[in-house]
């Protein structure tokens, strides 16, 4: 009985000094990263994978988090013409977009968060492609062990420079838009 009122009062003195810590473990397999870039003349889209991941959560906000990318898993999904899709994905990897072979991964670090407020919290982090930093603020959706979120990244602000009307002027329809959009499942082990 002594055990349990000592276990009792501990829990209480935690929570009433800081919370409840959570480390939640990330099920690299099944979360997935989707991409999507557009361009004056169409769009591309494909997957890519975390190299591995971690999330940490005090009572209901998400106060840490790192999440490793692997950029040599870029994938191209809408493309059928396997010689199209490799070439594609080739570019991609190459220093004209990513720098893979130099930058082999990226990174999402969490900052904070607000508390989640009917499943949604606001994120701040820091994002580093090419080995440069930049924060970001997003949305993130809980539900169960799974957390959502659409990022929108501005790849001139990570010398990403091809086709770029950030760094070339009179491109027509070669212009490749500087935003890229990141929709994220991350799935949480129970």
């Amino acid at each position: 009985m002594k055990a349990i009122k000592s276990i009792l009062a501990i829990a209480l003195l935690m929570i009433s000094l800081g919370g409840f810590s959570q480390n939640l473990a990330v099920d690299t397999q099944n979360s997935i990263i989707k991409w999507h870039g557009k361009k004056v003349t169409g769009e591309h889209f494909g997957t890519i994978k975390l190299k591995d991941a971690s999330l940490k959560m005090i009572d209901n906000a998400i106060v840490g988090g790192e999440f490793t990318i692997d950029m040599a898993t870029i994938n191209n999904t809408d493309i059928e013409d396997a010689t199209y899709k490799a070439k594609l994905e080739g570019h991609l990897k190459s220093d004209d977009f990513f720098s893979v072979e130099k930058f082999p991964t990226s990174k999402l670090i969490i900052k904070s968060s607000t508390p989640f407020v009917n499943n949604v919290a606001n994120v701040k982090a820091d994002l580093t492609i090419k080995g440069i930093t930049h924060p970001l603020e997003f949305e993130v959706r809980k539900m169960d062990t799974k957390f959502t979120a659409e990022i929108v990244v501005d790849r001139s602000k990570f010398d990403v420079k091809y086709n770029s009307g950030s760094f070339f002027k009179n491109l027509g329809d070669k212009l490749i838009y500087d935003d890229f959009t990141l929709t994220v499942a991350i799935v949480t082990e129970k």
